[in-house]
């Protein structure tokens, strides 16, 4: 699994004319499910994300996690991370799950956050989504589970 997360001061995610998942201050979670993928790198994942230390503490540093500040999560399916695009001119998506598979484990990954106090919201899986966010800081990380 393939994630960009970005701390946000709020962001959203639109379908069409309606907004599906809207935050405040927390994390936008862009996550692209690979093939080979299992619910050990759903685990992996949430956990480094609700526990990585990347708000600031009263001193300016990043010392504090999504848990410690009780921000929100918008987590957002996207296989294009998985692109590879070492060849030509178009990326190729061969290396991204199964639609079936991919849905799972994404699911798996929004309620395994829930459960762990967080306030989730969500994209719409395989639509067409237009997503906003305000970047605070700006401070994004890319993390994958292998």
């Amino acid at each position: 699994m393939r994630v960009v997360v970005q701390r946000v001061k709020s962001s959203s995610v639109k379908t069409g004319d309606e907004i599906v998942g809207q935050i405040g201050k927390g994390l936008l979670v862009l996550l692209g499910v690979a093939k080979g993928d299992t619910a050990k790198d759903v685990d992996y994942l949430a956990n480094k994300i609700i526990n990585l230390r990347i708000f600031e503490d009263q001193d300016g540093k990043m010392n504090r996690s999504l848990l410690e500040t009780g921000g929100e999560l918008l987590a957002v399916s996207q296989f294009t991370l998985l692109a590879d695009c070492r060849k030509g001119r178009r990326p190729s998506f061969i290396e991204a799950a199964e639609p079936e598979k991919a849905t799972d484990l994404y699911e798996r990954f929004v309620n395994m956050v829930r459960e762990k106090g967080v306030g989730v919201q969500t994209g719409r899986f395989r639509a067409m989504m237009e997503v906003t966010l305000v970047n605070d800081g700006p401070v994004t990380v890319i993390i994958e589970s292998r």
